[in-house]
């Protein structure tokens, strides 16, 4: 598999490295737009200036993974026997590749990944030297980067690799982290809330990626290697400005290894601007509940709890986004995922309702400038409802999920020899100067 994924990487690379260059010789002198003072000093929202193959966020539509809505990915990509959701290594490859993969295709990165999912002893004796009540995404972090002593590209540089063949040795890498990422993580969740109780990975080696996470987690049954899939697939990649792309884009570019470059991506995943949104929205479902008498509120309880929320500064959790200006469709997916699976479930109804009455409200507050729902608003209750109460490790599983999209980037990156990352900066006394 390895080689035929190689080929097919080295052959669209090529082309699109050429294509690239012709844009740069005809129109390289272009601009791509202004930058205004507002973005250059408010995170440099809306500002072009990358480019990200893998996927890309429209405003409208949402997150596409190679021009695919999710719908579309739901439709088009393999499944497991049985199954009706995509398989996040079906994901990889479309990430990489630009094609939709067979299901051969999808069973070869399958079996890639699962060779590779042993999990050095040092990486667990240095998790271990950590205080039990560490942040999973600590532990996560550390994990990647006690894993980066056995990095492919790292030896082969120090070898004089030559810069064509960067890519290659990090495809290797990236094929062996994918691997044992999920090791990690379960090794992670067993320690943190199951007394370190390990479960090793399946026997079966039929057991797809997503299936076998479930397993080393412990949780068995269809329905959740199902939920394992559906949130490893929508969680994959968010075009290149967020914080965990960018963060592993521009750490890349300095010819690090995907360890350090993932571990880096990880670290920005786990603020609470980013990845740590998920858990947050949970903790905050609770509090309505508990503050509400227990139950289901009403539809007028909830309107006017969330009222009183706006009107004492605070925010609803999981609504508004910094480019969607519709329902993101990763959102939709879940609530398809619940409606077929747990439509009874209370906090599912409580979502359910909040999405009756909050965007309306958020609407005539006329503050938001996205008052849908996001990812985040959503995927907490579904883990809740197979018994994943643990709510500071859903931002690992966030990680585990993002790793596939920031890591075929990488990939990519190397494969189009991109430059090292260094914008240009001023200071405020130059501004002052500049528009005096």
């Amino acid at each position: 598999m390895a080689s035929l994924l190689k080929n097919k990487i080295a052959s669209k690379s090529a082309a699109l490295k050429k294509e690239i260059e012709s844009l740069l010789a005809a129109h390289g002198g272009k601009s791509l737009g202004e930058v205004t003072l507002s973005q250059a000093y408010g995170g440099m929202r809306d500002i072009k200036c990358m480019v990200t193959e893998t996927s890309s966020v429209d405003p409208q539509e949402g997150i596409r993974y190679r021009g695919l809505s999710i719908p579309e990915l739901q439709a088009k990509l393999p499944k497991a026997e049985g199954g009706s959701q995509p398989l996040p290594e079906a994901v990889f490859y479309l990430l990489l590749t630009g094609d939709v993969p067979t299901a051969a295709e999808t069973v070869e990165i399958t079996r890639a990944w699962r060779e590779r999912e042993d999990l050095p002893a040092h990486v667990a004796r240095a998790i271990d030297a950590l205080p039990a009540g560490t942040h999973p995404m600590t532990q996560l972090s550390i994990g990647i980067l006690a894993l980066q002593t056995e990095s492919i590209f790292a030896r082969r540089y120090r070898e004089g690799i030559p810069k064509s063949a960067h890519w290659e040795a990090m495809y290797d890498d990236v094929i062996l982290l994918l691997g044992r990422l999920p090791v990690l993580a379960a090794y992670i969740y067993r320690r943190s809330y199951k007394g370190g109780k390990v479960v090793g990975p399946a026997a079966q080696a039929g057991i797809d990626w997503s299936a076998n996470l479930a397993h080393m987690l412990g949780f068995e049954g269809e329905e959740f290697r199902e939920l394992m899939r559906l949130y490893l697939s929508i969680h994959a990649d968010h075009e290149g400005g967020n914080v965990s792309a960018h963060a592993t884009h521009l750490v890349g570019s300095a010819l690090s290894d995907p360890y350090l470059c993932l571990a880096a991506g990880m670290n920005g995943l786990a603020g609470p601007l980013h990845g740590l949104a998920n858990q947050e929205v949970m903790r905050w479902l609770v509090g309505v509940k508990q503050k509400l008498g227990g139950g289901v509120p009403t539809k007028e309880q909830l309107s006017k709890f969330v009222w009183d929320t706006l009107n004492s500064g605070q925010v609803v959790p999981g609504y508004g986004h910094g480019v969607l200006r519709v329902t993101d469709p990763r959102y939709l997916a879940q609530r398809e995922f619940a409606l077929r699976y747990m439509p009874q479930d209370e906090n599912f109804q409580i979502v359910k309702m909040l999405y009756e009455v909050v965007p309306d409200i958020l609407t005539k507050q006329g503050k938001a400038k996205d008052p849908w729902p996001n990812v985040d608003a959503h995927s907490g209750v579904l883990l809740v409802h197979y018994g994943l109460v643990e709510y500071d490790f859903y931002t690992v599983l966030f990680g585990v999920s993002r790793a596939i999209g920031v890591l075929a980037s990488l990939i990519l990156d190397r494969a189009l020899g991109l430059p090292l990352e260094r914008p240009k900066s001023v200071t405020t006394e130059w501004v002052k100067q500049k528009f005096a």
